[in-house]
């Protein structure tokens, strides 16, 4: 916005016509000071121009008032010759920003408007500037006023966090570890002292495993349960659980059964350390001894009644005591099937039990596999051809391939997997078996296109009572996958499975270093 000011009507036409050549639109023109300092109290400026020479007001009072009004505004005051000596005084005075001479140039007139404009904008700017600095002092001086409090406060909010922390690490009942990348002690907890019998400064000089160890050998690459070395790896671990160890203790010489859960303690987003609770587990061991001994019993109390109904049915079908009408032999032969179906959970609990507690030794020989394969996939065939699936058997093997196993424990996996497949497989499908052998191992598996396995399903197939997937459940134990890991691990074996939602599933096992020959088989023998 710029506002002139002067007396003379023709002055102000000039000006008028002058800026709408140029186009300036925002001009405002005055020929009574007065009323332009009315309209300046309203109104803020970007430039003002006045005549010297005014009636009522001259230019140095009008200019006064409108510094007055607006400080950093440049002012531009027209002059005669005759009054070019009081120009200069009020430029000194006042602070104006130029005057300049009647007649003026109009090229050097618009020069100095525009560049008066400018510093009016930037000393505007300058103005807002130092008034956020100003702000911003006084806030940094109230900052550092309260600063000390601040810190005050904070150090102690640490202190009492602290005391809570240390109180709770110093008095929990589980031990609590600190170990770092390559499974060196780092710190520990009285807790972790009691049940080790060292001090702290002890045990910061050794190794996690100089005082842990575990009997379990788990082979599979589940977090749970993982046996192996878990530090130094680099591997992104947001827990990892350590069942089936035993914490040494160096004064009484007693191995307590404990469960470790550990977690990555990160610095600079990479795993810098590992913390452990470690929890005493003995008396949940032992009312679990308690519960599968009393399983055992019960399971083992029952075969004896099962074998004698079965036998006893099997003589009702077979005529041993008179014939049957075809109502009779329908009832007999449900009974006698519901009873064997008894007789094989009660005989699978019996055997989970016994690789549960370790009383079950395996009875390796060496023997020729592909002829036990061959075995089970002519008992299962007649099963296949029933609901009309392609029970397919190919090998990799030599004729006369030998491995050194437990036959009838190899058997009920083989077994048990391609008895699966036929089970999970529709009718119309396709069911595959391989086996063969490569540097000294043994690989067995079963492929099937049947409905295939949900992803979060996998990782519990191989558990206890686990029946099937989510979306289709078994009528089984649950126990078949569960006793073939323990027997393949067993073994020193994996066990795993590959599968795919509508595409079917992959069930594999291998046995390491198995492989033999007839020489073998031959020194058994004689040995025998």
């Amino acid at each position: 916005m710029i506002v002139v000011v002067d007396d003379e009507k023709m002055v102000t036409s000039a000006f008028k016509t002058l800026f709408k050549v140029e186009g300036y639109s925002d001009v405002f023109l005055f020929n009574n000071p007065k009323e332009a300092v009315e309209f300046l109290k309203k109104n803020t400026p970007d430039l003002i121009i006045s005549d010297f020479m005014m009636p009522e007001m001259n230019g140095l009072e009008f200019l006064t008032e409108a510094k007055k009004l607006y400080p950093e505004v440049s002012m531009i005051l027209l002059t005669g010759y005759a009054d070019k000596e009081n120009a200069i005084k009020a430029i000194n005075e006042i602070g104006l920003y130029k005057y300049i001479e009647k007649p003026w140039d109009n090229d050097d007139l618009l020069m100095n408007i525009r560049n008066g404009i400018e510093r009016s904008h930037l000393l505007q700017n300058l103005r807002d500037k130092i008034s956020e600095l100003e702000i911003a002092k006084a806030q940094l001086q109230e900052y550092s006023q309260n600063l000390e409090k601040i810190v005050a406060e904070r150090t102690a909010d640490l202190s009492q966090a602290n005391q809570k922390l240390s109180g709770i690490i110093n008095y929990c009942a589980d031990g609590i570890i600190i170990l770092d990348s390559k499974g060196n002690i780092v710190q520990v907890n009285p807790a972790c002292e009691n049940m080790t019998g060292l001090s702290e400064s002890s045990l910061c000089k050794m190794k996690f495993q100089e005082i842990a160890y575990s009997n379990v050998k788990e082979l599979n690459s589940s977090k749970d349960n993982k046996s192996g070395e878990i530090f130094g790896l680099g591997q992104d671990l947001s827990e990892v659980i350590l069942r089936d160890y035993y914490l040494v203790n160096s004064l009484s010489g007693v191995h307590t059964p404990v469960e470790i859960s550990f977690a990555v303690i990160y610095a600079d987003d990479k795993p810098d350390k590992f913390v452990g609770v470690i929890r005493d587990v003995t008396v949940q061991k032992e009312t679990e001894r308690l519960r599968e001994d009393f399983i055992a019993t019960l399971t083992h109390d029952m075969r004896t009644p099962l074998l004698a109904a079965i036998q006893t049915l099997k003589f009702f079908l077979e005529g041993s005591i008179g014939d049957l009408d075809e109502k009779q032999k329908v009832l007999l032969s449900t009974m006698l099937q519901s009873n064997e179906d008894l007789l094989g959970l009660v005989n699978a609990l019996l055997e989970v039990y016994r690789f549960d507690s370790g009383k079950l030794s395996l009875c390796k020989t060496a023997f020729p596999v592909k002829d036990l394969i061959e075995q089970c996939f002519s008992e299962l065939k007649p099963l296949a051809d029933k609901k009309s699936l392609a029970f397919d058997l190919s090998f990799d093997l030599p004729e006369d391939l030998h491995i050194y196993a437990d036959r009838a424990e190899i058997k009920r996996v083989i077994t048990n997997l391609c008895g699966n497949a036929l089970n999970y497989t529709n009718k119309g499908g396709e069911i595959k078996v391989f086996a063969k052998a490569q540097d000294g191992d043994f690989i067995f598996s079963v492929s099937d296109n049947g409905n295939g396995i949900p992803a979060s399903d996998i990782p519990n197939l191989f558990k206890r009572f686990s029946q099937g997937t989510t979306a289709k459940r078994s009528t089984g134990t649950g126990l078949g996958l569960y006793l073939s890991r323990q027997i393949i691990e067993a073994h020193n074996g994996k066990i795993w499975v590959n599968s795919k939602v509508d595409k079917g599933s992959e069930f594999s096992f291998l046995l390491t270093d198995v492989v033999t020959d007839g020489k073998i088989k031959e020194r058994q023998v004689l040995n025998g």
